[in-house]
């Protein structure tokens, strides 16, 4: 007899996941947050954080779909009791994310100015976003290469050490953006939003250096290349191809509404940024019952324990939705007090206070889509959670933000937009999922 999944199983996965989960929008929020109080150029400074984050986060979140697909097929061998079978597998993976990354570097470092523009980037605005994206992008390799090593640690049913790295990491990077930003007296000058930036690469990198030696002392996946190539680099490739086209769907929703806040001028892109960072700080902390999905799922479906696998989505269905209940609640409990920590800009605070109860609505819609996404992944079933963001993106995200900007609603319009999105993003995950495994369980 199968034995049914607990919550303490679930969360001892969850609740290391939460916290590492969260570790890169605290990067990204802890250099709005100082950035918004500098004396010089701070409304400019933030929304240039805004820009470069939007930007930066489409490169990682293209790439950084490494984690899932290697998660999902080691998962899937370690619950088949194979594991052995795709042990040189992760050395080839990282190899194949880390020569990609460099060459994204490469390629976009020299057409920064117009990439920028892109985003209705100009003037100060433009000089600012270019110079902090200039630093922050020799991070992103670090990045990439930790979310891989992630990926091998979730396979293997372990978050506490990617939790230990994250937080590691994310104290590193408060720690060196309040002395870069800020300088100290007769030792060297503040270096403003470039000190961010220069915080941000030393955190990431030491990240990659920690998650190195976990990874070396703490499993028994080797890091060094060897021959033959494994026999799951083809599916590797189909996974991370479905996902790259998924998350360029994902962040034509973000370029779009990040252009859209910018048009409207400096103090919006400025509020989009403190609005959006917090949205990704909530939805990578609800994420953490996403990431449970996806370690359990890829175990469960490579084991055909499929009774437990619907049991596995009931459950973590209520636990999100929970969580998403309660990142809300606290967002209005401390409504006031949130939009002063990033900025003292009368302005911005205004636009702040009218926008956010929105990003706070939406969270439990978020829980449902994110666990989803999870499971999904974990199944290593790409393709459909690829169309169904396509589809959500094309007919759902797009046309209202346009019908929304078209009467004016500006922000409201923008988040309104996300809202639904997230919706049309959950329901058909959730009606797909039940359709294929419910009837297993049923016949067995």
């Amino acid at each position: 007899m199968e034995t049914p999944i607990s919550l303490k199983h679930i969360n001892k996965l969850a609740v290391p996941a939460i916290i590492a989960g969260i570790s890169e929008p605290i990067l990204s929020l802890t250099d709005a947050a100082i950035v918004g109080h500098i004396s010089v150029n701070a409304t400019e400074s933030l929304a240039a954080v805004g820009v470069v984050t939007a930007f930066l986060s489409m490169l990682i979140w293209v790439l950084g779909q490494s984690r899932s697909a290697i998660s999902s097929i080691i998962s899937q061998y370690l619950g088949a009791g194979k594991l052995e079978e795709v042990k040189n597998l992760p050395a080839q993976a990282i190899a194949i994310i880390l020569m990609l990354s460099v060459l994204i570097c490469l390629g976009t470092y020299p057409f920064s100015t117009a990439i920028f523009k892109l985003y209705n980037a100009s003037g100060l605005l433009l000089d600012l976003s270019v110079s902090y994206y200039k630093i922050r992008v020799f991070g992103l390799p670090f990045t990439l290469y930790t979310f891989a090593v992630f990926g091998v640690f979730r396979g293997l049913q372990n978050t506490y050490y990617p939790m230990l790295i994250a937080i590691t990491g994310a104290l590193i990077n408060i720690l060196l953006d309040v002395l870069l930003v800020y300088g100290i007296a007769d030792v060297f000058p503040p270096l403003y939003l470039k000190g961010a930036a220069y915080a941000s690469v030393v955190a990431q990198f030491l990240m990659a250096a920690l998650a190195t030696y976990f990874l070396l002392k703490k499993t028994e996946i080797p890091l060094r290349l060897t021959k033959p190539i494994n026999k799951e680099i083809p599916k590797f490739l189909n996974m991370i191809g479905h996902l790259i086209i998924r998350t360029l769907a994902l962040n034509t929703a973000l370029y779009f509404a990040t252009r859209f806040a910018t048009g409207y001028g400096n103090a919006y892109i400025a509020t989009y940024t403190i609005a959006i960072n917090l949205w990704f700080f909530a939805a990578f902390a609800v994420d953490g019952y996403a990431s449970a999905g996806n370690i359990l799922s890829g175990k469960l479906y490579g084991a055909k324990s499929y009774s437990l696998l619907v049991q596995l989505s009931n459950r973590l269905i209520k636990y999100a939705f929970i969580v998403g209940l309660a990142m809300g609640a606290m967002g209005a409990l401390f409504y006031k007090s949130i939009g002063v920590v990033f900025t003292t800009d009368p302005e911005v605070l205004t636009e702040f206070y009218n926008i956010f109860w929105i990003v706070l609505l939406m969270q439990p819609f978020c829980a449902i889509a994110f666990v989803f996404d999870g499971i999904f992944k974990g199944l290593g079933k790409m393709k459909d959670l690829r169309n169904v963001l396509i589809l959500a993106t094309l007919f759902v995200f797009i046309p209202v933000l346009f019908i929304m900007d078209y009467y004016g609603w500006k922000l409201h319009g923008v988040f309104t937009a996300f809202t639904l999105w997230m919706i049309a993003r959950g329901i058909p995950l959730v009606i797909k999922f039940r359709k294929q495994f419910l009837p297993q369980v049923q016949n067995h």
